[in-house]
């Protein structure tokens, strides 16, 4: 068994070498340089959580660093090969990141509920703040003016009528 462990440790790291060698021949060889492909490095830590978990499934704390670095690599990768002024629009992703995480932990682990609520949390909160940072954010009295008008509407909705009790 300790052979065993021994191989799937060598494996790991010599497929990680592999991988790290390669993006260096990459930089060297070719004319994207490394200013453009550093985000390679985090995004393969972050491949290496997941590709961890997958070998042991019982440890789905590593889907959480895993899924950031994954997000936050796939950010990176775009802003360097489009636009850095994007940022100021997309930086919400990094709350959204550990959102991820969170589910990437609840679908692969025990489904422990308790992770769904900070998930959740972090999802909504990086998805308004994605929409008020892009176009929409000039109009978010708009979506303001919209639920009172719906508060306002279900206020005029019969409820449900409650049965009269009989007494005897």
């Amino acid at each position: 068994n300790r052979e065993m462990e021994r191989k799937k440790t060598n494996l790991i790291w010599g497929s990680f070498l592999i991988v790290i060698g390669i993006i260096f021949l990459i930089g060297t060889l070719s004319s994207v340089g490394m200013e453009k492909i550093w985000p390679i490095f985090p995004l393969t830590v972050g491949l290496a959580f997941w590709v961890g978990y997958f070998y042991d499934r019982d440890n789905p704390g590593l889907l959480m660093p895993g899924s950031i670095l994954i997000i936050i690599s796939i950010l990176f990768f775009y802003c360097t090969f489009s636009d850095w002024r994007r940022m100021d629009t997309l930086w919400p992703l990094f709350i959204i990141a550990p959102a991820v995480g969170f589910f990437a932990m609840y679908f692969g682990g025990t489904k422990d509920q308790g992770l769904l609520l900070p998930g959740g949390i972090l999802l909504g909160v990086g998805i308004v703040f994605l929409l008020l940072s892009s176009w929409l954010g000039n109009y978010w009295p708009i979506f303001v003016i919209i639920a009172g008008l719906v508060l306002i509407a279900l206020q005029g909705l019969p409820g449900k009528k409650q049965k009269k009790e009989r007494t005897s």
